[in-house]
């Protein structure tokens, strides 16, 4: 890794397990920060949570907590003020964290009344693995898989965070050049880039991809179906599944990609049947 640039700071690695996908409407169920602070004495906190609603099944079997499991737990008030003084200050590391689940976190700070506490900096790897042009998949099992990690225990908040450190770390060493910058001018290439366009340092643009649709919803790159609408934007359809399948579902009916027939081929590129009763 470059010389320095997370001495003497707190780092966290940060994820959440949640009741759905809707970072202003769902809530939290799991929540680990693991890391160590700044003379390396380790932190680890890892808490479930109530969320005060049902937990949906779909959400469960993703990450295996289920209502039984909350019950008699507090809900999120009873943790902030510990989340906030961990949180406020400290270098951040997830995957995909930046717009999911700080943003969730934020939502439930914003629920109590409460100011988000705001962190040094953040390392998302989900944006780093972009910004250095590692090929898709990038979800956090594929990654961590490609680089060596083992990830037991996904979809638990304290094994993925621990990943998405160890991650972190190893693309810190594969591509230490890319490293050799003061925190806060690593987390602004990051994010930003020297973008002119939608091309950038990401790869090729949007613009720049075969059409699958009429509409230009869907595109294709090499062998890869490719969103270009959305929230799953820029992403792998392969990679949108495993992570959330109930967009894919959603992306299958008319109501998501008007085109049958582009429907079909995405169907076909994930491996699914159609039968007369939907999709099997």
């Amino acid at each position: 890794m470059a010389p320095n640039v997370l001495d003497g700071e707190r780092v966290l690695a940060f994820d959440l397990e949640t009741t759905g996908i809707s970072t202003s409407s769902d809530r939290v169920v799991q929540i680990a920060l693991v890391g160590a602070d700044p003379v390396g004495t380790p932190v680890h906190f890892e808490r479930i949570i109530n969320p005060r609603r049902p937990i949906p099944y779909g959400a469960s079997n993703v990450h295996g907590i289920f209502d039984e499991d909350v019950r008699g737990k507090g809900d999120f008030s009873t943790i902030a003020d510990e989340v906030a003084d961990l949180i406020e200050g400290s270098v951040i590391v997830g995957h995909n964290v930046r717009k999911f689940d700080l943003e969730m976190l934020e939502s439930e700070f914003l629920r109590l009344g409460k100011r988000m506490p705001r962190p040094k900096a953040v390392m998302d790897t989900y944006e780093l693995v972009r910004r250095l042009n590692i090929p898709r998949p990038h979800n956090l099992g594929a990654l961590c898989s490609r680089h060596g990690i083992s990830l037991e225990n996904a979809h638990t908040a304290a094994a993925d965070a621990a990943a998405s450190l160890l991650l972190f770390w190893r693309l810190s060493v594969d591509h230490a050049p890319s490293f050799r910058h003061s925190l806060e001018e690593l987390e602004r290439w990051v994010v930003h880039g020297k973008i002119t366009s939608d091309a950038t340092d990401l790869g090729r643009g949007l613009g720049d991809l075969e059409l699958v649709d009429q509409l230009g919803k869907i595109r294709k790159d090499g062998d890869q179906i490719i969103l270009a609408f959305g929230r799953h934007k820029g992403r792998d359809v392969k990679e949108i599944h495993f992570e959330d399948p109930r967009y894919i579902h959603w992306l299958l009916s008319a109501k998501g990609v008007e085109d049958e027939a582009a429907r079909e081929i995405i169907r076909s590129y994930l491996g699914f049947e159609e039968s007369s009763s939907g999709l099997r």
